[in-house]
């Protein structure tokens, strides 16, 4: 499985690239494929993410994961049903540019 690591803090000098790097180094084991991160605009929230690939093996189903824009997620669990529910958010009219569960998550939210 995944790892994912975070930190959240109004202290902007502990929401560094470097920090949230040390946390995924920690657990690369977790995700020996891909890392990835994500620090907010405002420096208050950072995202890490050690990859195992196992639905898209692409590289744009790599998380930290943004969608619309507006939200981003770092993931660690599969959705079983997820076709299903992409499916029926496609319906509704949402777009999906992977093919991975974790963006079903996402648009799921959005919803």
């Amino acid at each position: 499985m995944c790892g994912i690591a975070g930190i959240i803090s109004k202290n902007t000098t502990l929401t560094t690239h470097r920090r949230i790097k040390k946390a995924t180094d920690a657990i690369a084991h977790r995700g020996p494929e891909a890392d990835g991160f994500f620090i907010n605009k405002e420096s208050t929230a950072a995202l890490g993410h050690r990859r195992l690939s196992i639905i898209d093996l692409s590289s744009a189903a790599s998380q930290p994961m943004p969608y619309l824009n507006r939200y981003h997620i770092v993931y660690n669990g599969e959705l079983y049903n997820y076709i299903e529910i992409r499916k029926n958010l496609q319906q509704k009219g949402y777009a999906f540019a992977t093919h991975s569960d974790t963006e079903v998550v996402l648009a799921a939210y959005a919803a």
